[in-house]
């Protein structure tokens, strides 16, 4: 019996699996005669590509070039937008900043004499103070000086300057102008209705001076005081701001901010040299040219040099002028050829051999330099501007990985000869 029921059961199995295979095969016939039945598919159309640059494929139908061309623009009205508020922002408070710059531009000068008395073991306080004050002291003789000298020869250049103008006035009618009495007086008019005009505006100036010279006051105490900050804790504060950056960023930043430091400090020392032979060869040859007011205007292209390019030519236009007003024409004509030597001499022989590659910036980069900062912060921004561009091109050069020459190096030796 067990034999016939495992033969029953076998033959069952055989039966039902025969069964399942003509059902799947029957189901496959019907699958293939329902689609048979049914209409072909269109073919789809291939998708279009999507570049890497675009977010949607909408943005396809732009061109590549546009699309780049807008996200720069919006990106750079962003930034000038937030440039326009921030210099709005450091308007309202360039009483405070203007010393505050100044009084860097002053340690970087000074820094090196607080080092030297560092290390023949004076305390950096000390060295600090003795450094800063004997920087006032020189500062204080050197304006007593040069404001002696000018009130004692006011009388004279002013009666020198009033025959002048009378020989500029002969001049027009008798040159090559031929000008009329009644066309100078009439010039004479406009000038003296000018003022009349602007006497509001004059009497305005006049009563905000207290106003001024508190600013000025308030601005010196703050310079020294900065400056007196800077050379004692200058390294103290500057890790102080690295700690406010992120911790990745601290090093390559310290590395930039030493590295601009020093060409900061180069700059300030090479253009303090260069200032004072400017100052000494023009100062020589207005006194042996017999003109008035030598050293206040030796003083003037001193001051007029820390304005690359500009202020020296404005300086010595001032110089001529008096030495035309106060001498004649002949002088005159000698003081602007001492005046285009020396420039010449400071361009090709002073600048390269003292400035050097360290600080060496074009000079269409300090023209259009000198010019932004005369219009965002006067007399100041054309003080500043060169100086900031050249540390921030130290700076930006050494966060790209190429890193600058040492500045303590510029003043060696001349740049090579050109090979014949």
């Amino acid at each position: 019996m067990g034999r016939l029921d495992n033969f029953k059961a076998n033959v069952r199995r055989a039966y039902e699996a025969s069964r399942a295979s003509a059902r799947a095969k029957r189901e496959q016939e019907e699958r293939e005669r329902h689609e048979a039945d049914q209409p072909l598919p269109e073919p789809a159309e291939p998708a279009e590509p999507v570049h890497h640059s675009t977010s949607s494929r909408d943005d396809v139908d732009v061109p590549y070039g546009l699309r780049i061309g807008a996200a720069w623009a919006w990106r750079v009205i962003v930034l000038g937008i937030t440039l326009i508020y921030l210099l709005q922002f450091l308007g309202k408070i360039s009483i405070v900043i203007v010393p505050v710059l100044i009084a860097m531009l002053l340690a970087a000068l000074l820094a090196p004499a607080v080092r030297w008395l560092n290390r023949i073991h004076v305390h950096r306080s000390l060295a600090t103070a003795i450094v800063v004050l004997v920087g006032l002291a020189a500062v204080a003789g050197t304006l007593t000086l040069v404001i002696n000298q000018f009130v004692n020869g006011l009388p004279d250049l002013t009666k020198n300057a009033a025959e002048g103008v009378q020989q500029i006035q002969t001049w027009l009618k008798n040159g090559p102008l031929h000008l009329t009495d009644a066309q100078m007086g009439s010039a004479i008019d406009s000038v003296t209705k000018s003022i009349t005009t602007n006497k509001e505006a004059l009497t305005t100036g006049a009563i905000t001076t207290a106003t001024t010279v508190f600013e000025v006051l308030s601005g010196l105490f703050l310079v020294i005081f900065t400056l007196f900050f800077f050379l004692r804790d200058g390294r103290v504060i500057w890790r102080f701001l690295l700690r406010l950056v992120p911790g990745q960023a601290r090093e390559p930043l310290d590395r930039a901010g030493v590295s601009a430091w020093a060409t900061l400090g180069a700059y300030v020392r090479a253009t303090v040299l260069v200032a004072f032979i400017d100052a000494v060869g023009i100062g020589i040859a207005l006194a042996a040219l017999r003109v008035p007011f030598a050293l206040p205007l030796a003083a003037l292209v001193f001051l007029g040099a820390f304005i690359p390019i500009v202020g020296a030519t404005l300086s010595g236009a001032v110089a001529v002028l008096v030495a035309l007003v106060t001498n004649g024409p002949l002088t005159a004509l000698l003081v602007l050829a001492a005046v285009i030597a020396i420039q010449q001499i400071e361009g090709h022989l002073l600048q390269p051999l003292i400035m050097g590659r360290a600080v060496a910036i074009h000079p269409l980069a300090v023209i259009l330099g000198i010019a932004a900062g005369v219009v965002l912060a006067g007399i100041v921004g054309a003080l500043i501007a060169v100086p900031l561009i050249a540390v921030l091109n130290t700076a930006i050069r050494q966060l790209a990985g190429r890193p600058q020459p040492e500045p303590d190096s510029v003043i060696v030796k001349a740049p090579p000869a050109p090979a014949a």
